[in-house]
């Protein structure tokens, strides 16, 4: 059975640091470009940041440029979201997401950040920014 956990949310004061777990069971996530997208309350799902093996690059979108780092551990089957330097904007559920058809997060770019490309998904993991 293909599966995705998130883990690793929780509240963290502005300026704060967290670090989101995406844990993969029934597929190898090495074969797979994994996308972290997150949904605030009343607002549409946003894509975050993709990372794709192939080729090993990165894509973050302008808002977390620079706080965020995305990262993989192919033993653990395990993609982790680094985010420091919180803002109270970066409130949502974070969910990650797995694609066989991202060759490269470089060279696509913000095309990455589509969900349509991504077929499997976790269920999320609640991050609150607040004082």
């Amino acid at each position: 059975q293909v599966q995705l956990v998130e883990s690793g949310g929780g509240l963290v004061q502005p300026g704060g640091s967290l670090t989101l777990s995406c844990a993969a069971s029934g597929f190898t996530l090495d074969r797979y470009a994994i996308g972290w997208f997150r949904q605030a309350p009343g607002k549409e799902r946003e894509g975050v940041s993709c990372l794709t093996t192939s080729d090993g690059t990165t894509y973050y979108v302008n808002s977390v440029k620079g706080r965020f780092t995305i990262s993989r551990d192919n033993a653990k089957n395990t993609v982790y979201l680094q985010m420091n330097s919180l803002k109270p904007e970066d409130t949502a559920v974070y969910y990650c997401a797995a694609s066989n058809r991202i060759d490269s997060a470089q060279h696509m770019g913000a095309v990455t950040m589509a969900s349509g490309w991504y077929d499997y998904w976790g269920q999320g993991t609640q991050v609150t920014v607040s004082a």
